[in-house]
C-alpha cells in the first residue's frame, strides 16, 4: 500500500511539471510530423519503367533456339523487346552507353547477360525474367534425359507455368508516417531513463530524503513505488503518442495492439531501470550527461531519425545499430505489425525485462547499502 501511495505521488509530481511533460510529448510529436511528411517520397516502394530493349546475339540451335524465340515473343506484351544484334554491333558497348537495357549472348553452351549498374531496376527485371527462362529450360532438359516424349511437350509449351513461382509480399509496408510513429514511440519509451535518473536524486535536492527515511516506510516500498510511478507516467506518454499518430496522422499499428503495448511497456521498464541504475553507479551530477549521451547515440544508431538498413558488409554502422534497444524494438514491431510474426516481439520483451531485472537488482543492492536513499 505504501508503495502504491509513493507511485501515485511520483505520477502527480510529473504531471504537475508542465515544462517537462510538454517536452516529453511535444518534441517527438513535432519530429514525427515533420519527418513523416517531409520524407514521404523516400518511403515509396513504387517505381515505373518504360519499354525495355535487350540486344541478343543468338547462336544457339535446336530446341534452345526455338524455346528462346517463343520466350522473346511472349515478353513483348510486357514491354520487353529482344532485338537481334547485327554482326557489326558491339553489344557490351551499347549497354555501357545506355543505348540498350541489356545484352544477351546465347549459345548451345550457355547464356551470358551484360547489364549496366546505372539502370539497376531495368537490369534486375531483365535478369529475373531470363533466370526464369533458364530454370524452365533446364527443367525441361532434365525431363528430356528421362522421357524425351514428355519433354517435347514441355519444349513446345510456349510458356506454360510448369514451374510454379510464389512471391511472398507483405499486404502492407510502412510509409514515412508509419515508420516515424513507431520510431518516435520507441524513442520516447527510452526517454524514461532521463526522469528515472532523478527518481532518488530529486528527494535529496528537495530535502525530503531524510523525511522519507524517518517515516515508517520501508526502503523497499520507496524503491518499488518510485519505479512503478516512473514506469506508469512514461508509458502514459507513449500511449498518448500512439493515439495521436493513429487518429490524427492515420499511422498504422497493425492487428496486435496488446502485443505492441507489451513491447513498448517492456522498453519503458528497461529504460527506467537503466536510468535508476546509472544514478546509483556514477557520481552525482554526472548521471544526466551520461544518460543523454547514451540515449542519443542509441536513438541515432537505432533508427529513430532515419531508417538503418542491414547491409551485407557488416560494417560499423550495422554492428553498432544492433546494440541499440531502439533497433531491437523497431525490428520487433515491424515484424509484428507488417508480418504478423509475434515471436520476435516475445524475444525483445524477454530481453528488455531480463535487463531491467538485472539493473533493478543492482540498484536495490546499492540503495540498501546506503545510510539514506
Amino acid at each position: 500500500m505504501n508503495a502504491l501511495s509513493i507511485a501515485l505521488k511520483e505520477m502527480k509530481h510529473d504531471i504537475r511539471d508542465k515544462r517537462n511533460l510538454v517536452f516529453m510529448l511535444a518534441f517527438p510529436i513535432v519530429l514525427m510530423v515533420i519527418l513523416g511528411l517531409a520524407l514521404n517520397n523516400a518511403f515509396s516502394s513504387s517505381a515505373s519503367v518504360g519499354d525495355l530493349k535487350v540486344l541478343v546475339n543468338n547462336t544457339s540451335t535446336g530446341m534452345l533456339a526455338q524455346s528462346f524465340g517463343k520466350f522473346a515473343k511472349a515478353t513483348e506484351p510486357e514491354g520487353i523487346a529482344f532485338v537481334t544484334a547485327s554482326a557489326d554491333t558491339d553489344g557490351q558497348k551499347e549497354v555501357r552507353l545506355n543505348h540498350d537495357t541489356a545484352y544477351v549472348e546465347l549459345s548451345d553452351s550457355g547464356m551470358k547477360l551484360y547489364t549496366s549498374e546505372s539502370n539497376l531496376v531495368e537490369s534486375n527485371i531483365v535478369e529475373g525474367m531470363l533466370r526464369v527462362f533458364a530454370d524452365k529450360y533446364n527443367a525441361a532438359a532434365a525431363v528430356a534425359a528421362v522421357d524425351p516424349a514428355q519433354a517435347a511437350s514441355l519444349f513446345n509449351d510456349g510458356g506454360a507455368d510448369y514451374v510454379k513461382e510464389t512471391s511472398i509480399v507483405a499486404d502492407r509496408e510502412p510509409g514515412s508516417v508509419d515508420y516515424y510513429a513507431m520510431a518516435m514511440a520507441v524513442m520516447l519509451a527510452l526517454w524514461g531513463a532521463f526522469s528515472a535518473g532523478f527518481l532518488i536524486r530529486r528527494e535529496v535536492v528537495r530535502g525530503t530524503a531524510a523525511r522519507l527515511i524517518a517515516a515508517p516506510v520501508k526502503k523497499a516500498d520507496i524503491f518499488i513505488g518510485k519505479v512503478i510511478g516512473g514506469v506508469a507516467i512514461n508509458f502514459i506518454c507513449v500511449l498518448i503518442l500512439i493515439l495521436f499518430s493513429k487518429y490524427v496522422l492515420d499511422a498504422y499499428w497493425g492487428e496486435h495492439p496488446l502485443a505492441v503495448c507489451g513491447v513498448l511497456l517492456s522498453e519503458v521498464i528497461m529504460s527506467v531501470s537503466f536510468g535508476l541504475a546509472v544514478s546509483y553507479v556514477v557520481k552525482e551530477g554526472s548521471a544526466r550527461g551520461i544518460l543523454m549521451l547514451i540515449v542519443q547515440l542509441a536513438s541515432f544508431f537505432g533508427g529513430a531519425y532515419f531508417p538503418v538498413q542491414d547491409g551485407g558488409g557488416g560494417g560499423f554502422m550495422q554492428v553498432v545499430s544492433h546494440l541499440s534497444p531502439i533497433r531491437w524494438a523497431n525490428d520487433a514491431l515491424t515484424e509484428m505489425i507488417y508480418g504478423g510474426h509475434l515471436m520476435e516481439a516475445w524475444r525483445v520483451m524477454g530481453l528488455n525485462l531480463a535487463l531491467a531485472a538485472g539493473m533493478l537488482a543492482l540498484s536495490g543492492v546499492l540503495m540498501s547499502r546506503r545510510e539514506g536513499l
